[in-house]
């Protein structure tokens, strides 16, 4: 069976090393799945997520000149296209910062409790500060 770039295939993970691991694939090639490509959420340790002899689906990304497999574990998942659809809807949506109308007097006495607040702290911090040189 011939390999072809963007074709998922079964494969047998062969070595874990701290950047990625080494698939064996049905042909007998190799190919490295890079750390990055391990999972959908951030990898610290890969041999929490991989182990020897394990067997996983992957994605070959690239066909290198020099016959090196670039795979991927994630992007072999059916769900990756439809997870890296909705981060992107989720990362340009705006937040919806206002949850319901306000009235001026209401905007204006949270900024007032707010104001006073800030400069009661200020006040406070100044004063233990001006207590502090004192002592030297």
């Amino acid at each position: 069976m011939s390999l072809a770039e963007g074709q998922v295939v079964e494969g047998t993970v062969v070595d874990i090393l701290d950047y990625g691991a080494f698939v064996e694939l049905e042909d007998g090639k190799r190919g490295l799945v890079h750390i990055s490509e391990v999972a959908n959420s951030f990898v610290k340790d890969i041999k929490t997520v991989l182990s020897k002899e394990q067997k996983v689906k992957v994605k070959i990304l690239k066909i290198e000149n020099n016959g090196k497999y670039n795979l991927s574990i994630k992007q072999a998942d059916e769900n990756y296209k439809l997870k890296k659809t909705q981060n992107i809807q989720n990362k340009n949506s705006k937040p919806n910062l206002v949850s319901k109308p306000q009235n001026f007097e209401d905007v204006l006495s949270k900024f007032l409790k707010d104001s006073e607040d800030r400069q009661s702290g200020m006040k406070d911090y100044f004063e233990s500060k001006n207590r502090r040189s004192c002592r030297k």
